[in-house]
């Protein structure tokens, strides 16, 4: 069997399985976690695509998910508009904000740049808490309406939310392939190696780090938008950089600048919490020293250290023999 053979298939078991699921539980507590695991998921893709495959670390995401949250309550609960509609836009305005900020942000380079993002995201949050105004500061918008029926489909059950943030998480990872493994993911490779090389090579980095910053936020602000869909109520606490610190966290799990690593990352770590919730306040206890371990031993996460295993077993296994 080929390797591209193998990995569609492992691609179509992963799905079967988020297609069974329910059938697994048959609980909505459950269903509720893994939807919630399905969205932030969305917007670790979107993390990974900068930080993993780009090489930048942009310690805004948050904010940018909250953007697109926002976005929907906003035009929602306080302008009336549909879901759908302003669920249209959470992605696009977010990337367009984006734009602006990459800009300014991506001049910098390294650790300068992050501290500039950390820096952002901290303003986001604090234009969101105190712009009473637009954003309904500390108190957050409530009602925000769940999406309308399409066709005979309707979202007013667990179930149908869970299956309706599936269809989106499989769309996005199915469009992150394609961008990852075109000419425009192997550019973003380059300039992550070496700046210096990618401009040597012709490629024109502000206009590719901007573009793979707008796609980023793209996916955060979608993120956004469904998780304000799917809660019903939005706060100035969905743009914390605790939320960044969350999905950097399944990045490094999963491994870093793949696309199986952040989703088994963001999936997994969420129920690993949440089974760890006896320990109470103690659990982080425990939670800590195993990412430690993982970071100094599995340096390039599970998914990572997975194909450089298989890459050195394909190698030994090309050798001649003496």
């Amino acid at each position: 069997m080929t390797t591209s053979l193998k990995s569609r298939l492992g691609w179509w078991l992963l799905l079967a399985a988020g297609v069974l699921f329910p059938l697994v539980t048959g609980n909505d507590y459950h269903l509720t976690v893994m939807s919630t695991a399905y969205i932030f998921a969305i917007a670790t893709i979107g993390l990974n695509l900068i930080t993993g495959y780009t090489g930048q670390f942009n310690l805004a995401h948050s904010g940018f998910m909250a953007v697109g949250a926002y976005t929907v309550g906003i035009l929602t609960v306080d302008h009336g508009w549909s879901f759908w509609a302003a669920f249209a836009l959470s992605g696009v305005v977010t990337a367009a904000l984006g734009y602006f900020l990459g800009v300014l942000s991506l001049r910098l380079k390294g650790h300068y740049f992050s501290i500039f993002t950390l820096c952002v995201g901290y303003i986001m949050f604090l234009v969101i808490e105190k712009w009473d105004s637009l954003t309904h500061g500390t108190v957050g918008i409530m009602g925000i309406p769940a999406p309308e029926p399409i066709g005979g489909l309707a979202f007013d059950t667990p179930l149908a939310l869970y299956y309706l943030v599936l269809f989106w998480l499989v769309a996005g990872l199915w469009a992150m392939r394609r961008i990852v493994n075109s000419l425009l993911g192997r550019t973003f490779v380059a300039i992550r190696n070496s700046d210096e090389l990618a401009e040597a090579l012709g490629i024109n980095l502000m206009r590719n780090k901007v573009l793979a910053f707008m796609l980023s936020v793209f996916y955060a602000g979608m993120a956004g938008g469904l998780y304000a869909g799917f809660v019903r109520f939005i706060g100035p606490g969905v743009a914390g950089v605790e939320h960044t610190f969350d999905m950097t966290m399944y990045m490094i799990v999963g491994g870093l600048g793949t696309l199986l690593g952040p989703l088994l990352g963001a999936l997994s770590m969420p129920w690993l919490t949440q089974y760890l919730q006896f320990l109470q306040e103690y659990r982080f206890i425990v939670f800590g020293p195993i990412l430690v371990l993982l970071v100094i031993f599995v340096p390039h996460g599970i998914v990572g250290s997975w194909q450089n295993w298989r890459a050195r077993r394909d190698g030994q296994e090309g050798q001649p023999h003496a």
